[in-house]
């Protein structure tokens, strides 16, 4: 037996992996475990649910920033589904779309899980006690070549194993491989083939003489015994499947020529007979003893909020966790629980609750990059957070690589010229500064493109709503908002002719009901907003909706269709006029 410790360690992931490889006779079997691992952190940089282009564009370039300035792990990720307009801007500057988070709460993958490596079913209960104790484990995982996981073994398994009176067949019944045999007695195969199995038969010693082991010893049975010629010859001659003969005696040729005759294995082992017969039993395979059975295991995406009251019913001390194949991990404990670390955040373009991604509660919130007004998100601790009054969080980006003087890559300058562009309806909201006009054409410079035909196209991808669902429509840009105990969401659609927002009012108007359910708020308003004319066409629904649109826009009372002119601005425009109306208690 050759034992071999390998300590690999790697300062990129900072991981000390300690390896133990036993090898017996050509076959070998892994164990280990990660003794400690400390993960890079990952900084996920996102935006609000139902993304537009702002969103999406600066999550993306603000987490260039940061690996650029810091060298660490920020990876930007969108809240929801990106709309055509978006789609057709990271198309075309080459840029792929990021990944989805809809939600942030602490998950199985948030906790330093137990990286201990599975073993097969057919190793000896002996040598998963001497894993388990070196390692100090409770659970030893079963695994398969392709770690699909078979099964657990724990210490009470094989302490019970070693306790239960099984009866002499037991060996074969577990189909236990000679392997194991040798292995647990410290032995030397003399005759025969390692790789066989025993299936039937039953073990024995023969401390009798010769004429009185004829009279239990059947053919196939597993025989223990001495020195004894006539005893070793006796057990070949009624037809055993293998001799453990003991104390290290040498077997002489004559018996390895008849024990070969007659398909009889010969194992020698330095322990005395009383001590082979007790430790043989611990050659069984793991497989006969683990649990197969309604295994409980928790997935890398399971949230910790789930997982809690499952360990909580049962007494486990590890619980299986799989990978995102289905295939064995690692190991958790309710301890490991303690440890969990949240999501890290920065958040672009919103702070407010209603507008985050899930379980925004539960996240480490580290900065917030935004343009609108101060909202009802809360923090456990400080935070850097930048709000300017501009038309759009990209120009606040480019602010930030100007200060930080690193370079904008053209796909870079193309996302947050984009973005400005479709925040400030070209340079059309009232919401648009000087100083994002100034940003979006240093920009339009770096990505070589003309701002006003790139506007067009970007709004015509995106108004290419006609083969779209309404509620596809409806989500493309939606937000809550609350004031005292009246909520209501506002949707917006921007589009550059009356027709095509003619066709989105008759696939909207019916769907606002449901929207309104499903929501739960008071009141729902959609905004059609035509660029070009600079005017927008409020849809209403709930109780008092339109009523207080009117009152609100001081439009006559019996206005059929409510036109906001020069309206075209949902944060600088209709969300205050709306809040105000509703603080000076406009009747609902």
């Amino acid at each position: 037996m050759t034992e071999r410790c390998y300590t690999i360690l790697t300062n990129e992931s900072m991981t000390i992996l300690l390896y133990l490889e036993i090898r017996w006779a050509g076959r070998s079997f892994g164990r280990g475990m990660y003794m400690a691992e400390e993960r890079e952190r990952q900084i996920n940089v996102i935006g609000h649910i139902n993304p537009d282009t702002d969103s999406i564009c600066s999550a993306i370039a603000y987490a260039e920033l940061k690996r650029n300035i810091s060298g660490e792990h920020y990876i930007a990720k969108r809240a929801g589904q990106i709309n055509s307009e978006t789609g057709f801007v990271l198309k075309k500057f080459g840029v792929a779309v990021p990944d989805y988070l809809g939600d942030v709460r602490t998950q199985v993958m948030d906790i330093d899980v137990g990286r201990v490596e599975g073993v097969g079913e057919d190793i000896s209960l002996k040598n998963a006690w001497e894993l388990m104790r070196t390692d100090g484990l409770q659970t030893l995982p079963v695994i398969d070549e392709e770690k699909n996981l078979k099964g657990l073994i724990t210490i009470e398994d094989i302490a019970k194993s070693y306790m239960e009176v099984y009866d002499s067949k037991v060996i074969a019944k577990a189909e236990t491989p000679y392997v194991n045999v040798i292995e647990t007695l410290s032995g030397e195969m003399i005759r025969g083939q390692e790789g066989e199995r025993i299936t039937d038969g039953k073990c024995l010693i023969a401390a009798a003489n010769p004429d009185l082991m004829e009279s239990y010893i059947d053919k196939g049975d597993i025989v223990i015994l001495g020195n004894r010629y006539e005893s070793q010859l006796c057990a070949i001659e009624m037809g055993a499947k293998c001799i453990i003969v003991c104390d290290g005696a040498r077997v002489s040729f004559t018996i390895c020529k008849l024990a070969e005759e007659n398909g009889c294995a010969i194992i020698k082992t330095p322990y005395d007979t009383f001590t082979a017969s007790r430790l043989i039993n611990q050659s069984i395979p793991i497989g006969y003893f683990m649990k197969r059975e309604g295994l409980i295991t928790f997935g890398l995406a399971d949230y910790l909020d789930d997982i809690r009251g499952v360990m909580a019913k049962k007494r486990y001390r590890d619980f299986p966790v799989l990978d995102w194949n289905g295939k064995y991990y690692g190991t958790i404990s309710r301890r490991r629980l303690l440890g969990a670390r949240k999501k890290a955040l920065i958040l672009v373009d919103h702070n407010e609750v209603t507008q985050a991604v899930d379980g925004i509660e539960e996240a480490e919130i580290l900065e917030i990059i935004d343009h609108h007004r101060l909202g009802s998100l809360e923090t456990m601790g400080p935070v850097y957070f930048r709000n300017q009054p501009l038309g759009c969080t990209a120009t606040i980006i480019y602010q930030m690589y100007k200060e930080n003087q690193i370079e904008i890559k053209r796909e870079i300058a193309g996302l947050l010229c984009s973005a400005i562009l479709s925040d400030t309806l070209i340079y059309r909201s009232p919401t648009c500064t000087e100083t994002d006009v100034l940003a979006a054409r240093e920009l339009a410079k770096i990505a070589g493109i003309d701002e006003e035909a790139h506007a067009r196209e970007m709004f015509s991808a995106g108004s290419n709503l006609g083969a779209k669902s309404p509620e596809e429509i409806f989500y493309q840009d939606f937000k809550k908002f609350a004031v005292g105990d009246t909520t209501f969401g506002v949707g917006q659609i921007n589009s550059m002719t009356k027709e095509e927002l003619e066709s989105i009012k008759d696939k909207l108007l019916p769907y606002m009901k449901k929207a309104l359910s499903d929501h739960g708020v008071d009141m729902i308003f959609f905004m059609l907003t035509d660029i070009m004319q600079t005017r927008t066409e409020l849809l209403c629904e709930g109780n008092g909706a339109a009523e207080l649109a009117i009152s609100a826009f001081h439009l006559p009372k019996d206005s059929e269709k409510i036109v906001l002119e020069e309206v075209v601005s949902r944060k600088k425009q209709l969300i205050p006029t709306m809040m105000l109306a509703l603080q000076e208690g406009t009747p609902a």
